[in-house]
């Protein structure tokens, strides 16, 4: 089994770098762990409040369930991952079944943070890019897929965003073993990261 990390700043383009990769691989081949299906849930709060938690710091995810589901994964064992609601910003009851895979990808910001979650990753990833392209695609994204107005989404960004990013996640990139520069538009690093997958995974078949 392969472990790969993939993190970088919020809109810096993890998500298409992920979805280019399953493009180039064999279908269910790879299984994802998103890191933001393992936000604490927080319902138990009133709902103004769950609004304001800082999904930017590492003490947002349950990092304990993401390492004990990857073990358990890397033992064979099929896990439920929790599926969580940016709406809501609760946890809901269902859960998702992940089978074991040849490749996992533990994909998020925050991901390279968590020196357990950093020691079970084969490969580390940071996909890097400038921060204005990134503040675009968070205004385009959270407006979109989260329903916040573009004042809401740039006080959040001054307030959370920016010093979490810069007291957590881009230093972060120092554990990386290998770094991509504009995102999804690097196709040449794609491609390099893509082979380096093929190549593990027939030495392990083989």
């Amino acid at each position: 089994m392969l472990i790969i990390g993939i993190a970088g700043g919020t809109g810096s383009g993890k998500s298409t770098v992920v979805r280019k990769i399953l493009e180039r691989l064999p279908q269910g081949e790879v299984v994802i762990l998103p890191q933001d299906s393992y936000y604490r849930d927080s319902s138990h709060l009133p709902l103004e409040e769950r609004l304001e938690i800082n999904f930017d710091h590492p003490d947002s995810i349950e990092f304990e369930l993401l390492v004990q589901h990857l073990k358990e994964l890397k033992n064979g064992k099929a896990i439920e991952q929790p599926i969580y609601s940016y709406l809501t910003c609760t946890r809901a009851t269902e859960t998702i079944t992940i089978h074991p895979c040849h490749v996992i990808i533990v994909e998020g910001i925050l991901v390279l943070t968590n020196p357990e979650l950093r020691d079970m990753m084969d490969l580390k990833v940071f996909v890097d890019a400038d921060a204005d392209d990134r503040l675009i695609r968070v205004i385009n994204r959270d407006i979109v897929e989260r329903g916040r107005s573009v004042n809401k989404v740039m006080e959040r960004y001054e307030c959370t965003v920016k010093p979490m990013h810069l007291q957590f996640i881009e230093p972060s990139k120092r554990f990386a073993d290998l770094i991509i520069p504009q995102g999804g538009n690097n196709h040449i690093a794609i491609d390099i990261l893509t082979k380096y997958i093929l190549s593990r995974q027939l030495t392990i078949h083989n």
